[in-house]
């Protein structure tokens, strides 16, 4: 079914729109949520503060628009990889590729949505937390149907429960990635998925 064509009007409402989310990222990133009002975001849009309750009811509003802008890019870019049509080991490896990929091209939003949400309890994140856990979830159980699949076409050893796997994957990924985040220089993503993979595929112990 084609999608419809959007007019002059809308095009350009979503627009001003993208353009208030790009630089409450970048504010809420360098200054944290609670210490940028919604005048100071309209100034540095160069809107008036009428344009941005256009879009938004308020600061929380505009941050659960924005957090979950930001999952939907990511889970999207790692739920095309899981779902391409590669044997299971090279999409293991897209996996842990492209996360170092979606961090490392998206430092402000990182910044943002693990400073301000890990373990917050603050009003803009009143079930927003709840909703990105259950889209962290889907995407968990798409990556062990992976390992699933692979158990069953004998490529890989059923060693852990395919869900097991995806978490410690993820996981160890997510942490090669904090440390990078936190020292760069000391502590580069791995450039090659093997290295992280290893741990699952060679296992620590000799045989």
């Amino acid at each position: 079914m084609e999608t419809p064509k959007l007019s002059r009007r809308e095009r350009e409402r979503l627009r001003q729109r993208q353009e208030v989310l790009d630089v409450a990222l970048r504010l809420f990133s360098d200054k944290g949520f609670h210490n940028v009002s919604m005048h100071e975001i309209a100034k540095e849009a160069e809107f008036a503060i009428g344009t941005l309750y256009k879009f938004f009811r308020n600061k929380e509003d505009l941050y659960k628009a924005l957090i979950l802008q930001l999952s939907d890019r990511f889970q999207g870019a790692l739920t095309e990889v899981i779902e391409g049509n590669a044997q299971e080991i090279e999409k293991l490896r897209a996996y842990v590729r492209v996360k170092g990929e979606l961090f490392r091209n998206n430092i402000a939003a990182i910044r943002l949505y693990f400073a301000e949400t890990r373990g917050a309890n603050f009003n803009a994140m009143a079930g927003l937390d709840r909703e990105i856990r259950e889209r962290h979830r889907n995407l968990l159980l798409s990556l062990a149907s992976v390992f699933e699949r692979g158990m069953n076409q004998q490529r890989f050893r059923r060693v852990a429960a395919p869900f097991h796997l995806a978490i410690a994957l993820d996981s160890m990924a997510t942490a090669f990635l904090f440390h990078w985040l936190e020292d760069p220089q000391g502590h580069p993503y791995p450039e090659e998925p093997d290295i992280i993979l290893n741990i699952l595929f060679k296992g620590l112990t000799s045989p």
